[in-house]
């Protein structure tokens, strides 16, 4: 039966097991797809060009922002990365359901900019475990994760405006608090009536 597809908009701070549970998620639903971003940066080794990003020049880019075709957009670190409101359209109309695992400002300029979509927050139990798996990593330097912590006070205090918190406290209950979200937004309503109306003809309501 086909319907509308959804769109997964996933942030959380630093730590806090997003792209695990982002990666856990799709290989629980084949068919859930991560959104394959615009950048400027350079190809690294291996990465495909409609696989893993879709690389422009600059120029480009800036044509496409003059333009209003992202959906949200941020330059870090010098490279600009966007998401295309023409991806996202294709993904819903075609029934294709997309995640995208984006920071907070990439998500509140979603949420100005494009109508649909479900946000999700995920939380870690304390600010006490945040840091211990910010040093688990062993990559960062103690003031760099301490730039991190004071900055999960600020996008904690964003989850307030998010359809969905999770607290990863433990991995696996918090793959199927994930799960259940993704199945129940998949059999909404507005996704499935179009179809549902054409297999029993219910016609539409006056």
């Amino acid at each position: 039966m086909k319907r509308e597809g959804a769109i997964f908009i996933i942030s959380a701070p630093s730590g806090a097991g997003k792209t695990t549970l982002c990666k856990e998620i799709i290989d629980i639903f084949p068919a859930l797809r991560h959104s394959v971003s615009y950048t400027t940066r350079a190809p690294r080794a291996g990465e495909v060009h409609g696989k893993d990003y879709f690389f422009v020049t600059p120029d480009e880019f800036r044509r496409m922002v003059a333009e209003g075709e992202f959906a949200e957009w941020a330059e870090v670190h010098g490279n600009c990365y966007g998401t295309a409101i023409r991806t996202l359209e294709e993904c819903r109309t075609n029934g294709v359901d997309v995640i995208l695992d984006i920071d907070i400002q990439g998500a509140r300029q979603l949420k100005e900019r494009y109508q649909g979509g479900v946000y999700i927050f995920i939380l870690p139990p304390s600010y006490d475990e945040l840091r211990r798996r910010l040093n688990g990593r062993s990559s960062d330097s103690d003031e760099v994760i301490s730039r991190r912590i004071d900055a999960a006070a600020g996008e904690i205090r964003e989850s307030r405006w998010y359809d969905y918190v999770i607290v990863n406290d433990q991995f696996p209950r918090a793959v199927e608090e994930l799960k259940s979200i993704v199945i129940a937004e998949r059999c909404r309503t507005f996704r499935v009536l179009e179809a549902v109306t054409e297999l029993f003809d219910i016609g539409t309501a006056d």
